[in-house]
């Protein structure tokens, strides 16, 4: 075992112990309930009509013949008469994921914090360097950027290979930059937290791009199976919410044991509290 990939392999192992306890498995429960109210309604209501927009869309810019040619370049001809709802499906997929991960983080983090904390850190001092304001506004501001980054990926999808890594790398990012935050809000205070991120920022990042190139096989599914997945969009976009519900909370399990060990780590160094006094 490399020496530099240790604290993450550790956490690692440590999170798949605890990622299937009774508490754990009832954490997603609540987001699922929350993102079902959300996108349950919202595909009731909207997804009928943004078929019909993305429809108008293609027919005002004669959008049709140019992708129709284009599958066919590329082999896939048969897919012309499903390429308004593939659309929709993939603008609506990553929308109803960051969702998820949202209420996640809100309802879910909080009791991995104190689970993880109470077992396996119970002599670490809690600062509260972070707030539910400032999960929030990271939450917030992720979105913000994530969604142009996505839109800017979905014409690779012509290329799977390229899309593939776009999600991996796309999802590592921003599920380092939520989670780390939430694993340190409690125990951290904001000078620790901002030197954590900055010096553990590789190790943080590897461990989105795992929980990534986990999270990626889902919409890789779908994008094999084109057909069934349109004509059963709503079905499978709540059944595939709770699946990224499942990963997200042993993703934010695995965040919060490498984060709170960091932690520990760090204040063991001689003179640490006194430089985070002077910041």
């Amino acid at each position: 075992m490399h020496a530099t990939l240790r604290p993450v392999l550790t956490a690692y192992t440590r999170a798949l112990r605890s990622q299937f306890t009774p508490r754990m498995l009832l954490l997603s429960a609540l987001p699922f309930v929350l993102s079902l109210l959300l996108w349950g309604g919202l595909l009731y209501w909207k997804y009928e009509p943004l078929n019909d927009a993305i429809r108008a869309l293609f027919v005002s810019h004669d959008a049709f013949q140019a992708s129709s040619g284009l599958l066919a370049r590329i082999g896939l001809g048969a897919l012309k008469t499903l390429v308004v709802p593939l659309i929709a499906m993939l603008l609506l997929l990553p929308m109803m994921i960051f969702t998820s991960l949202l209420f996640m983080g809100v309802a879910a983090m909080p009791a991995i914090a104190s689970h993880v904390g109470a077992r396996q850190f119970p002599a670490l001092e809690k600062k509260n360097g972070g707030s539910f304001v400032g999960s929030l506004t990271t939450n917030v501001l992720s979105f913000l950027l994530f969604v142009p980054l996505w839109l800017l990926t979905l014409p690779l999808y012509v290329f799977p290979p390229l899309a593939v890594l776009a999600q991996v790398l796309l999802w590592g990012w921003i599920t380092a930059r939520v989670m780390s935050y939430d694993a340190l809000a409690e125990h951290a205070s904001e000078a620790e937290r901002t030197t954590i991120m900055r010096t553990q920022r590789r190790h943080l990042t590897l461990i989105g791009i795992i929980s990534g190139s986990v999270g990626a096989l889902p919409g890789i599914v779908w994008i094999g199976g084109t057909l069934v997945s349109v004509l059963l969009f709503p079905v499978l976009a709540l059944l595939s919410v709770w699946i990224y519900l499942l990963i997200f909370i042993f993703t934010g399990l695995w965040y919060q044991y490498f984060c709170l060990q960091a932690l520990a780590d760090l204040r063991a160094v001689p003179g640490a509290d006194a430089a985070f006094v002077a910041n």
